[in-house]
């Protein structure tokens, strides 16, 4: 009887998803689900497409035990970032780490991790980068270098798949990695039948085409009626913080380092749109996936410095009586979650400008702050 953890973003839940949930129990029907799922803001440096209680509320309905909140900091932070944080907080008291990947090899995943975290690919890193390389191709590259096949880190969910086991090995994480090979197109615009992506599934919605065959029957009814939420929708919002931060603003961002703050500190001076903006500042160096989360960061309010103070806690979003046994388990051996209570902590102010600021995106009419849904808990007998 296993807890098995999965880090995750559910953005939304889909078939994909219900599919690694069914594998899980199937193969321990007495073990126990643990995911720790990020909030209203997601890696990609944009609003999750449904409010994080609904789609906690989804994954308990689907097979969950306990949905954690991954915290905001981390939920913007890099794959490192996002791996390294998931692991330690599941780390205390889950047995397995269950992910998809391309690769569902667990050993070449371990390998390939091992590799990582050595000190000659260090050094190779650094030499890449001089030569003006983004990080994603100077990474392969001195991976290559070392003897190591860089392929691997050309698929996306492999790419994050590894970054959990740097984290289990660098951690010194009791848990086992359990990869689910995953089957279909990561980023495809077409939703697959039996394996859709939740780039699909999200332009679905978007669009208010039919998406409810592409997620689980039970999840569709949480999802039905809620409010659609999109970077578009909120790029006014977005704009208006961008042309009001000052200079020691801008230079405070993570992401920043090597001028970069600067460069994006004149374009959002210069251009009309945000488009415009992320455009002129991406260059062969510079990804966009790290611009998108550097501009949601400056909405938001987050600093470098932010980012890499450890939040001290992980709410509760959505549990089940096996999750409640969880949570007292977990607090004999010292880990303890903020349960739905307001936690005395100045954490707790970026998690509500945070919360306040996600009604800014949805499609609809602007919704009103609510601040106590940051502490509601979905909790199913």
């Amino acid at each position: 009887m296993a807890i098995t953890g999965i880090i995750c973003e559910y953005n939304p839940l889909h078939l994909g998803h219900k599919k690694q949930l069914d594998t899980i129990r199937a193969a321990d029907p007495e073990g126990s689900i643990v995911c720790i799922m990020s909030g209203n803001f997601v890696q990609r440096g944009k609003p999750a497409i449904f409010d994080k209680l609904r789609r906690a509320e989804a994954a308990v309905k689907c097979g969950a035990d306990l949905v954690l909140e991954l915290p905001v900091t981390a939920a913007l932070s890099s794959a490192e970032g996002f791996a390294s944080i998931g692991v330690r907080l599941l780390g205390s008291f889950c047995d397995v780490l269950s992910f998809g990947a391309e690769t569902g090899n667990a050993e070449r995943l371990l390998s390939t991790a091992q590799a990582l975290l050595s000190a000659e690919f260090s050094e190779r890193l650094k030499e890449e980068l001089e030569k003006g390389l983004s990080f994603p191709a100077a990474r392969q590259a001195a991976l290559e270098r070392i003897g190591v096949d860089g392929d691997i880190l050309t698929r996306p969910n492999d790419i994050l798949a590894i970054e959990y086991c740097k984290a289990i090995l660098s951690q010194n994480s009791r848990m086992k990695p359990v990869p689910i090979q995953r089957q279909g197109d990561y980023h495809g615009l077409t939703a697959d039948p039996e394996n859709p992506s939740a780039t699909a599934v999200r332009q679905l919605i978007q669009e208010n085409r039919d998406w409810q065959t592409f997620v689980p029957e039970t999840a569709a009814g949480v999802f039905a009626g809620a409010a659609v939420h999109t970077l578009e929708a909120g790029e006014r919002a977005i704009l208006a913080r961008l042309r009001t931060m000052t200079d020691e603003d801008f230079e405070a961002l993570p992401y920043g380092s090597e001028g970069l703050w600067r460069k994006l500190m004149h374009q959002c001076r210069e251009k009309a749109t945000l488009e415009e903006i992320l455009t002129a500042v991406k260059s062969k160096r510079y990804t966009r996936s790290r611009l998108d989360r550097m501009v949601m960061c400056a909405f938001l309010g987050l600093t470098a410095q932010d980012l890499t103070s450890p939040a001290p806690y992980a709410r509760v979003l959505a549990l089940n009586d096996k999750g409640r046994e969880i949570l007292k388990t977990a607090r004999q051996t010292g880990w303890y979650p903020n349960i739905g209570e307001k936690a005395d902590h100045p954490y707790g102010a970026i998690e509500n400008r945070c919360g306040t600021l996600y009604g800014l995106f949805s499609t609809g009419t602007p919704e009103t702050p609510d601040v106590e849904a940051n502490y509601r808990v979905y909790y199913q007998k």
